[in-house]
């Protein structure tokens, strides 16, 4: 018996990375798991590579879309917004514009459209799980959009977990992880990594998989909600 033995998970965001990794441990542990990304083309790798996962292509900015996935599923147990659904550049605030500091709030425009379309449909035992980000509340120059919409995120967490219960609602807030931000370095990428992980307290970058352990831990724990949660190796001390 798996602790999500009989239960149902949406994750959007869930073809590549945390969203991908935590579908399939959720299938593991039992779930009935539904995982959905914009992406067409992951969606039909995903498919073959994961036939016990439904995967399907929904774009979180298309409340029409969400809300006909959630009419598929029917009344589920919990939801995890992985999909950032923005376009983010790393620069700092007086040299970006005003649309690219805002485009990274699509982040948050996104988890708020999944919320207000997923929460009719979960059972008053269920969760809801974001992902936000160390920059949230350590921010490094140039990543101040960032770090601004990682902060909303959090906010929106607690808040919801006030207006929601028993429902409850948590986020996971990531430091580096080894996952497809990094495939852009190409070959170098091996270098890219060692060198980042020189600043980490553990000395690597973290695994898409210890992510999503710690996203399981907050869906199957009953008594934790309005809880932020940072799986970052040590990147939050000093």
């Amino acid at each position: 018996m798996g602790k999500l033995d009989k239960q149902k998970v949406v994750v959007i965001g869930g073809t590549s990375g945390i969203g991908l990794a935590t579908a399939i441990l959720a299938r593991e542990a039992g779930a009935t798991v539904w995982a959905a990304s914009r992406s067409e083309d992951k969606v039909a790798a995903c498919s073959t590579a994961n036939p016990e996962i439904d995967f399907m292509q929904v774009d979180i900015h298309d409340t029409d879309a969400l809300k006909s996935l959630f009419e598929k599923t029917g009344p589920i147990d919990h939801i995890l917004g992985v999909a950032t659904g923005a376009e983010r550049v790393m620069a700092p605030f007086m040299t970006q514009t005003d649309e690219e500091f805002r485009g990274a709030f699509n982040k948050f425009w996104g988890y708020t459209n999944l919320a207000r379309q997923g929460i009719p449909f979960l059972a008053d035992s269920g969760s809801l799980t974001f992902v936000s980000g160390t920059p949230a509340r350590k921010c490094n120059p140039g990543m101040s959009s960032v770090s601004c919409t990682g902060s909303a995120v959090e906010g929106l967490t607690r808040a919801l977990a006030l207006e929601l219960t028993p429902i409850r609602v948590n986020v996971i807030a990531p430091g580096l992880i080894d996952t497809g931000m990094f495939d852009s370095f190409g070959d170098s990428r091996p270098e890219v990594l060692e060198n980042i992980s020189k600043n980490i307290l553990l000395g690597r970058v973290g695994q898409a998989a210890e992510v999503a352990e710690a996203i399981m831990l907050v869906m199957t724990n009953p008594y934790m909600t309005g809880t932020t949660i940072d799986v970052d190796g040590g990147a939050m001390l000093p």
